[in-house]
């Protein structure tokens, strides 16, 4: 998701991972799935099939961990920064964990287009040996919606199109 912040020095934006549920949303999830296994756990151990029991609570076990996983990669931000002089890049998950200055004069929008026509560009911001990736966690639209805005606020755009190869792309 590509959204502008409120900065009076020039343009802010935050890039965070659709995310389709929060977190209490994700507990519900988990919490309905353990009461449809407890139920189903039970009446198999009533019939005598004790031993499902261990089973189901691997099983409730590996999917909380799943959604608790996604969950946490879903918490990624990343903060674009773009002024007079500056492109100001930060990244983390619930504080800033990263950060780079380029000059925005000399720095690129490098978007390598996909191979799959379903995947999105990948889009990195080059300066000399530097290269940062930028949003990686994005869909097709919100990538096309960040080369758009970077593109309008005068940030030069490197575009290189997949290597041919000769087979299927899948």
């Amino acid at each position: 998701m590509v959204e502008r912040l409120q900065c009076p020095e020039g343009l802010r934006l935050l890039l965070t991972p659709n995310r389709s549920l929060s977190w209490k949303g994700n507990i519900r999830v988990w919490l309905c799935l353990f009461a449809v296994s407890a139920v189903t756990t039970t009446g198999f151990s009533l019939a005598g099939a004790w031993v499902i029991i261990p089973f189901a609570g691997l099983e409730l076990i590996a999917l909380a961990s799943g959604i608790y996983l996604t969950s946490r990669d879903c918490q990624r931000r990343e903060v674009l920064t773009i002024d007079d002089t500056d492109i100001h890049i930060e990244k983390g998950r619930e504080r800033k964990q990263a950060e780079w200055t380029l000059p925005r004069r000399y720095a690129r929008l490098r978007v390598n287009a996909p191979e799959h026509p379903f995947a999105p560009a990948k889009l990195a911001l080059t300066h000399r040996d530097m290269d940062v990736p930028l949003g990686q966690f994005l869909n097709i639209d919100d990538t096309t919606i960040l080369v758009e805005l970077l593109e309008s606020r005068g940030v030069a755009i490197e575009r290189k199109e997949p290597d041919s190869q000769i087979g299927l792309w899948f």
